[in-house]
């Protein structure tokens, strides 16, 4: 276990309690963490791709998108974090700031405040921003903006990864990393060059 605890740079780590919500107890290293996550989210994506009409901006479907992505591999799948932690609102204010960034969006997909994708990724950055989830935030993060894209405003899917795999560390991860904490300070222009927006 003690391998599971050792996170790469811009990881969220977790605490005891959130660790052994577990599912599988003989995962030690986050490899194997990574490829048990891996195949639950691509059975995730395969239930997002059977919505026809999901009410995205919505704090049930954003809850029950995180379940399907993850709860396979952890009992506390789909309900928020009751724990600090090194990035993200205290646990108290992530149901209320979920709704104001949900009602947010709604009013900027409904007023054309933004072109779709410096939308999703004003969107994506503030949903990590909160971080309602004790793991997975990125990754949700980011599906809930392709979903809010594709679902919601007819158009493509952003390439996040962009040949990477944004879990593992390497080049792309970094400008990841760096165009989120740019945003956290406002400055949104490496996060809208990273999406291409």
């Amino acid at each position: 276990m003690t391998e599971l605890l050792d996170y790469p740079e811009g990881a969220t780590p977790l605490d005891p309690d959130e660790v052994e919500g577990l599912r599988f107890s003989h995962v030690s290293t986050h490899g194997e963490l990574d490829q048990l996550e891996q195949a639950n989210i691509v059975d995730g994506m395969a239930w997002l791709k059977r919505q026809k009409s999901p009410d995205v901006l919505s704090e049930g479907f954003a809850c029950d998108l995180h379940k399907q992505l993850f709860g396979k591999v952890w009992k506390w799948a789909g309900s928020f974090r009751k724990t600090e932690k090194n990035i993200g609102v205290d646990p108290i204010q992530i149901a209320i700031q979920l709704r104001q960034l949900l009602d947010d969006a709604r009013f900027w997909i409904e007023n054309d405040t933004y072109p779709p994708k410096e939308l999703a990724a004003r969107f994506h950055h503030k949903l990590v921003y909160i971080h309602p989830f004790s793991n997975g935030n990125g990754r949700h993060g980011r599906i809930m903006a392709d979903a809010l894209l594709t679902k919601l405003m007819g158009e493509p899917e952003i390439d996040w990864a962009g040949g990477y795999k944004l879990e593992n560390m390497n080049e792309r991860r970094d400008q990841y990393i760096a165009a989120l904490r740019a945003a956290d300070g406002h400055d949104y222009t490496g996060l809208l060059d990273f999406v291409g927006a």
